[in-house]
């Protein structure tokens, strides 16, 4: 799989955080890393669109076959969309977790706060250190 991962931030959770055009949405997924460390996902639970969140709060939820995990807000916001496509097809976080595999989208509070997640190098290092 190549995916498209340039401009994303990512948590120490494993989650990854894209500023969509005009700079106020936040799309958010899960990680390469964190689809693989959960084997087949079956289930995606979403957020409801209008919820506040804060930064670090679980905003979602996913169900594989070998456990159930949150996925959490990397910014506070309120959501404005949800990947409804996730329902019937939650397989599609395994096949595509950085494009249609997304989960939310915020409207965040405050945008710039993106940029203060982790880099791909970053993200890159801090995988290997919780890969030993």
């Amino acid at each position: 799989m190549s995916a498209d991962t340039t401009g994303l931030r990512y948590t120490r959770d494993h989650e990854w955080a894209r500023r969509e055009a005009g700079g106020a949405e936040v799309t958010v997924g899960i990680t390469e890393y964190a689809q693989d460390a959960l084997g087949d996902i079956v289930f995606v639970e979403l957020p409801a669109v209008g919820r506040r969140v804060t930064q670090g709060e679980a905003a979602a939820e996913v169900e594989s076959t070998k456990t159930v995990a949150q996925v959490l807000a990397p910014v506070a916001g309120e959501v404005v969309a949800v990947n409804e496509a996730l329902k019937d097809h939650p397989e599609t976080v395994n096949t595509d977790p950085y494009g249609a595999g997304w989960f939310f989208r915020l409207r965040a509070d405050d945008p710039a706060r993106v940029e203060g997640l982790m880099d791909e190098t970053a993200y890159g290092a801090h995988v290997e250190e919780v890969s030993r």
